[in-house]
């Protein structure tokens, strides 16, 4: 429980294949972006699916592998922490976002794990 925190556990499907970037000294980050569903059934018993979308960021290694074996679809379970970060976009309105910053990544698919 030492790293409770700031954690966060996701299982669900990616939305597109990795956008993956370059920079530095053999420097990697991936960008991913996630759907999670939550189901339930409403008073009249009528089944509801919710669906939410989480901005997922991978780094080095976690990069690596996103770029190597995940495409769109691919179902995956991530673990990581929150963040939030603020920029000007071109025409200075400030923009506003929260990331899953991952540390680890599972492929669920069968055919990924194989």
């Amino acid at each position: 429980m030492s790293n409770l925190n700031n954690s966060v556990r996701l299982i669900g499907h990616l939305g597109a294949n990795p956008d993956v970037k370059e920079f530095g000294d053999n420097k990697k980050v991936a960008r991913l972006n996630m759907a999670t569903n939550d189901t339930y059934r409403d008073q009249q018993g009528k089944k509801i699916t919710q669906t939410q979308w989480h901005n997922l960021v991978a780094w080095g290694k976690m990069a690596n592998m996103a770029e190597k074996y995940l495409t769109k679809g691919s179902h995956v379970a991530v673990e990581g922490k929150l963040t939030n970060r603020s920029w000007e976009d071109g025409e200075g309105t400030k923009r506003y976002i929260t990331e899953v910053v991952v540390s680890e990544i599972r492929m669920l698919d069968k055919a990924q794990q194989s």
